[in-house]
């Protein structure tokens, strides 16, 4: 098996050649970074997104065969949530594309509160109505449009407007999907104004999806998937009780708990999101999602704003000149709290500075609390799942640096297995399609498949996580009118 993968992300796309055991190659990159015309206003371009992604996987294509690989495969994962609408008929986009991050639509979220609906700004709802307003005032005919998040817009594109799909693992965050149904919420439509007749076919994650007639070999595209649902994928996380971190930007849990469906799609009492992993056969596989805003965009803020590294590898080497934060404590809380508390007036906070403080201490201190975080992650999702997590399974860039992981193999009190690749987005797609095409006979196939680059083990050393949790309450509530929004 080779499976030729579309990976879009927030900043990027790429597309690579995914082999059965999991080696990635061929990959071809574009950036495609969002802009943010004001603060909390987050917007992409579908058109550069779709044209982006052809041509990566045109590139790749054309350079696996080459080399005498021929993929037998497509799939396409992509960043959840993030809306585009477009025209039916000419196939353009007819709004503003709003990427997941956006909050435009935080105040209706809020009045929507009032009706009994509650909505996620991060979610595709909101911002699909805002778009449905948005192509109505520019006279688009209400039969043509068309929604949809981004690998339900790069599959129209791919397969040339024959196919308008999506798959569980991305309908169930856009705030539309039932969870007692396994489709559209008819009845969440109705109050956003939304008609059933602009929203994809609710398709299986692995399936038979049509061909990709846009590519010079027109590939049966064979798996749609969310990329955190991917990433579970690629790690091997494919039994109940496994679970997977992806450390970048943000940060992201996510551990599988099999075929038992939640009581409900909302959050839960201990911070966590009860996701659809995948949909194979028609059986739904569940998962528990944690996450954390602040991630490496910290490690950023020491490299962009402080300036006291060139770069954010250089995090690791200085770090790793002391040999602890000397008492200084980093809540890295600068998007506020997701994640056990869920504070958005929280704000980042720097504790227990001395006059021997340097700069060392305070990149061990970053990195630590990202740890922490992550650790509190793992226990929010141990407690929402009702399941022990043996080892974490770790992916994204921070994964390369050793200090944090072992920072984060003392936090969490358990082995952290290195992923082989740092962005197991790609392999997991491939193996989510190695299901359809016969590499794979189940997902027991793919769990057993699962090789780290590395095991690190907890060391030993006094996490100080009764003083993490202190700093963190100290700061929460920085910004009480937003401590008290409730999404």
């Amino acid at each position: 098996m080779t499976v030729l993968v579309i990976d879009v992300g927030s900043t990027s796309v790429r597309a690579s050649i995914v082999a059965a055991d999991g080696t990635v190659s061929h990959q071809m990159r574009l950036h495609t970074p969002p802009t943010t015309p004001f603060p909390g206003l987050v917007e992409i371009d579908p058109a550069a997104l779709a044209s982006g992604a052809l041509q990566c996987a045109q590139r790749t294509l054309d350079a696996a065969r080459q080399a005498g690989v021929m993929p037998s495969s497509l799939a396409v994962t992509a960043q959840r949530a993030s809306a585009v609408a477009w025209d039916a008929k000419t196939g353009a986009p007819v709004a503003t594309g709003l990427a997941w991050q956006d909050l435009r639509t935080a105040g209706t979220c809020l009045e929507l509160q009032d009706r009994g609906l509650r909505l996620l700004p991060s979610e595709s709802a909101t911002k699909f109505a805002w778009q449905v307003q948005q192509a109505l005032a520019a006279g688009v005919e209400p039969a043509r449009i068309r929604l949809g998040t981004v690998e339900s817009w790069v599959a129209w594109n791919l397969t040339r407007s024959q196919r308008h799909i999506t798959d569980p693992s991305n309908a169930a965050v856009t705030g539309l999907y039932s969870i007692a149904g396994g489709g559209w919420n008819d009845a969440v439509l109705e109050i956003l104004g939304l008609d059933r007749s602009w929203l994809p076919e609710v398709v299986d994650t692995c399936a038979e999806h049509g061909r990709a007639n846009a590519l010079s070999v027109p590939l049966p595209l064979r798996c749609l998937v969310g990329d955190q649902q991917a990433s579970l994928a690629g790690q091997g996380a494919t039994l109940p009780g496994l679970a997977k971190a992806t450390f970048g930007t943000g940060g992201m849990l996510d551990v599988c708990t099999g075929e038992v469906a939640p009581g409900s799609a909302m959050r839960s009492s201990h911070g966590c999101f009860p996701i659809v992993a995948w949909r194979r056969a028609g059986r739904v596989t569940w998962g528990v999602e944690a996450l954390m805003l602040t991630a490496g965009s910290a490690v950023e803020w020491l490299v962009e704003d402080l300036g006291v590294l060139s770069d954010a590898a250089e995090s690791e080497r200085v770090a790793a000149t002391c040999d602890d934060s000397d008492g200084v404590v980093v809540v890295p809380a600068f998007l506020g709290q997701a994640t056990p508390h869920w504070d958005f007036g929280a704000r980042g906070a720097v504790f227990g500075l001395s006059r021997g403080s340097g700069v060392a201490h305070l990149v061990r201190a970053v990195l630590e609390g990202v740890a922490h975080s992550g650790a509190d992650l793992l226990e929010a999702a141990e407690a929402d799942s009702a399941m022990t997590i043996g080892s974490l399974r770790v992916d994204g860039g921070m994964s390369a640096n050793r200090v944090f992981v072992q920072a984060l193999a003392d936090a969490c009190g358990r082995p952290i297995e290195i992923s082989p690749e740092p962005e197991a987005t790609t392999v997991g797609a491939g193996h989510l399609a190695g299901l359809v095409d016969g590499t794979w006979e189940s997902l027991e196939d793919i769990a057993r498949a699962w090789k780290p680059k590395s095991i690190v083990a907890p060391s030993g050393r006094d996490p100080q996580r009764d003083r993490w949790r202190q700093a963190v309450e100290r700061a929460g509530g920085w910004h009480p009118e937003l401590s008290a929004i409730r999404f």
